[in-house]
């Protein structure tokens, strides 16, 4: 016990010094200032053409830019990460663009979860922000580690407050990233497969088709949980 105590005490000190210098980094820095700021411009407008056209300046770079934008998007809740997965798929083709979308999302993931188990939830409320957190909660008090796998489908439930929310319970970090894999899986495919046919016009086409069927999904899910919250009432 003990020992974990330690590596707890540990690992705050140490993302909390990592924390210190990206930020004096981000104030002293000029050029860091205005790239973070244009990063967080460009993923903020969910403007498909216009992501594409930002990871796609970095030439040679593009790639490596792409993974470390969705790391970003993944620790800065709530911006859309998957306008960055279809992006992948238009520059670099479908099942590329999965495997980039889909790696770099599960090292975001990991460290949403890390810096939430090591920090606690008031400092995490930092990054996810206090709404995000509070419109995921309760998801995780009715379906527990089924949330990952839900919240997925989901492009508007930020995955990311998901990321950091399952930090902040008792869930192990194995059990968080297997769901995670296998929830992310299904609806990278679909979005990098959907990004890399579409151009123009059918890709907003498609978004809204995608939005259309989240919304649905979300409807039946609180569906259900109305229809239990009526059962547990009854038996009371």
């Amino acid at each position: 016990m003990n020992n974990k105590k330690t590596v707890r005490k540990y690992s705050r000190l140490l993302i909390l010094l990592c924390v210190a210098v990206l930020l004096i980094v981000y104030l002293a820095v000029p050029g860091v200032n205005s790239a973070v700021t244009e990063a967080v411009a460009v993923l903020g407008s969910a403007n498909l053409d216009k992501v594409a056209a930002y990871i796609r300046s970095f030439g040679g770079w593009a790639m490596a830019f792409s993974f470390a934008l969705m790391v970003f998007s993944s620790l800065i809740a709530p911006l859309p990460a998957f306008m960055i997965t279809l992006s992948n798929a238009a520059i670099f083709g479908w099942w590329q663009g999965a495997i980039l979308s889909w790696s770099s999302a599960m090292v975001g993931a990991a460290l949403c979860f890390g810096i939430s188990r090591a920090l606690g939830r008031d400092v995490v409320e930092k990054f996810a922000g206090k709404g995000a957190l509070a419109s995921v909660e309760g998801y995780f008090e009715k379906y527990g580690t089924r949330t990952i796998l839900i919240c997925r489908l989901l492009p508007f439930v930020s995955f990311d407050a998901v990321s950091y929310f399952a930090g902040l319970t008792p869930m192990g970090f194995i059990p968080f990233f297997i769901a995670t894999g296998i929830g992310q899986t299904p609806a990278t495919i679909v979005y990098s497969y959907v990004g890399g046919m579409l151009t123009g016009g059918a890709k907003f086409l498609m978004i809204g088709l995608l939005c259309l069927f989240s919304l649905a999904i979300l409807a039946s899910i609180i569906k259900q949980i109305y229809t239990d919250h009526q059962k547990r009432k009854a038996n009371v």
